[in-house]
């Protein structure tokens, strides 16, 4: 085996969802210092000249801009089959598009449910059955989750975001059982407390955000750059016998 080779991506197309910026940016970004072309796809990705197009572009890759509102069942579908048509072949998927809306339980609305479900879990599972079926006929292909501590945990304030994140831990396990043995690599990556949008509001709480940091053996928040190592990984050849795993990337949150 050349270790040297391992982690290479030339000649590999990845599809980045919520790629436009935080954990989506920075994992697409790494994915094309490996070596991958980047499909990106946010709801709001300008369709040139966006941010992260310019520094894709910058290291000598191609890149593709999508825009797709994941709340919507059809608009997923029908960005999954343009896709299709436009890209000969799509290597790796990272499902990253994801969204939170906070309110205690007893006044989180029908609403608020359904969007979160919608984006984090419903839409994921459609674009992987539409993209990961043709890798399946294919013999060969990654598939990367964006998870959450909230797969494991229960959280608070935020029960729609936990039981997407903990069925995203279950579509994980699902898919990898059937497509293991076709070539197909479904894996995950459960972030800890990262700053990105999502945690603005808990970073901007004194007591949540010192709450939070006594508990981190590493003794900080993490950073979307910290997901670069990983989503290599889970997406090159130095994966190949990894199925069905979610890999806690938390600062050693889940060891306390």
């Amino acid at each position: 085996m050349n270790t040297d080779t391992l982690f290479d991506l030339h000649g590999k197309t990845a599809l980045v969802t919520g790629c436009k910026r935080g954990l989506g940016r920075a994992m697409a970004v790494a994915l094309a210092e490996a070596g991958a072309d980047i499909v990106g796809v946010s709801a709001t990705l300008e369709a040139t000249g966006s941010d992260i197009e310019r520094e894709i572009t910058a290291l000598g890759r191609r890149f593709r801009a999508y825009a797709c509102d994941f709340s919507d069942k059809q608009a997923v579908l029908d960005f999954a089959a343009q896709v299709q048509r436009d890209v000969e072949s799509i290597d790796i998927l990272v499902n990253n598009a994801g969204t939170i809306r906070r309110a205690p339980a007893a006044d989180h609305s029908d609403e608020l449910w359904d969007e979160v479900m919608e984006v984090n879990l419903s839409s994921q599972f459609r674009l992987t059955r539409e993209i990961g079926k043709k890798m399946v006929a294919q013999g060969a292909g990654k598939i990367i989750f964006t998870a959450s501590l909230l797969t494991f945990q229960g959280g608070i304030n935020v029960p729609g975001y936990a039981a997407s994140k903990g069925g995203v831990g279950q579509l994980v396990k699902a898919f990898a059982n059937e497509w293991a043995g076709s070539g197909v690599n479904v894996n995950a990556i459960a972030p800890g407390y990262i700053s990105t949008d999502n945690t603005y509001d808990l970073r901007n709480d004194p007591d949540r955000s010192a709450a939070i940091l006594s508990r981190i053996p590493a003794g900080r928040w993490g950073t979307p750059e910290d997901f670069a190592g990983p989503v290599v990984f889970l997406a090159s050849e130095a994966a190949a016998y990894v199925h069905g795993s979610i890999l806690t990337v938390d600062g050693g949150w889940m060891g306390r």
